[in-house]
């Protein structure tokens, strides 16, 4: 009887061509990787599926993903170190357990959340430049924190969509869309029940463009409601974003 095993999954997404498999090419992405090495381990190729898709550069810290195996000799919290032998440094399994036969990373989740930094009020070290953008500007948090406000609930998110999104609908439920101040750092959470692509960096960038010419929220709510693309600000390189969690219908 086949075992359903869940990932929690960790990477440094610099170096990667997102998370999806590309097949035909040479890319490199998260999912080929340990999809090679769940190949080293079992000797035959297995499907893993991801409970979302990341951009090129864009980090995890709380990737979730499931296989299917039929070992049975290795408990279900050892694939972790088992694959992790196996893995580059920039990918690391943080947890693996066995899950009900029904999992599914994608379709079970119900919330995921990502989140942005921002490094401001001084310039940022080079070891920090792969995980942070830098603000050039002191950002006004009420402000931003307004224009987040707007999301809350069903939202059409037209405007967020990047090129090429296939989405059959726009509408996305968004949980919490908020800034924050750490240190000499902004952070940026949003959690929904999905997002489109490049949504995030599009929401983040909007926000931040607005902001700096000191729009106020009435606007900017017509401007979301418009869905026209073309009024959105800058979508924002990936670095500084990552997947921050997953949370399931079932554990």
């Amino acid at each position: 009887m086949q075992r359903n095993i869940k990932l929690v999954i960790a990477y440094d997404g610099t170096d990667f061509c997102g998370w999806q498999r590309q097949g035909g090419t040479k890319a490199r992405t998260v999912q080929g990787v340990i999809e090679e090495a769940l190949e080293k381990l079992h000797g035959s190729f297995i499907k893993l599926t991801g409970s979302g898709r990341t951009d090129s550069g864009v980090h995890a810290k709380g990737q979730v993903a499931n296989f299917y195996t039929n070992i049975e000799s290795i408990p279900a919290n050892r694939f972790a170190s088992a694959l992790n032998s196996s893995l580059p440094r920039d990918v690391r399994i943080l947890e693996s357990a066995e899950v009900p036969p029904e999992f599914h990373a994608r379709f079970s989740a119900c919330f995921r959340t990502y989140r942005y930094q921002f490094i401001y009020r001084r310039p940022s070290l080079p070891t920090e430049n792969r995980y942070n953008l830098r603000l050039w500007h002191v950002p006004n948090l009420e402000l931003l924190n307004a224009y987040g406000r707007l999301l809350l609930g069903e939202t059409d998110c037209s405007i967020f969509a990047g090129a090429g999104d296939t989405s059959r609908s726009k509408t996305r439920y968004i949980y919490r869309a908020y800034f924050y101040a750490e240190k000499d750092s902004i952070i940026f959470e949003i959690c929904a029940n999905a997002f489109l692509k490049n949504m995030v960096r599009s929401v983040a960038g909007t926000f931040l463009h607005y902001e700096e010419s000191a729009v106020p929220p009435c606007a900017l709510k017509e401007i979301i409601a418009s869905g026209k693309r073309s009024l959105a600000g800058p979508t924002l390189p990936p670095q500084g974003l990552f997947l921050w969690k997953i949370e399931f219908k079932i554990s």
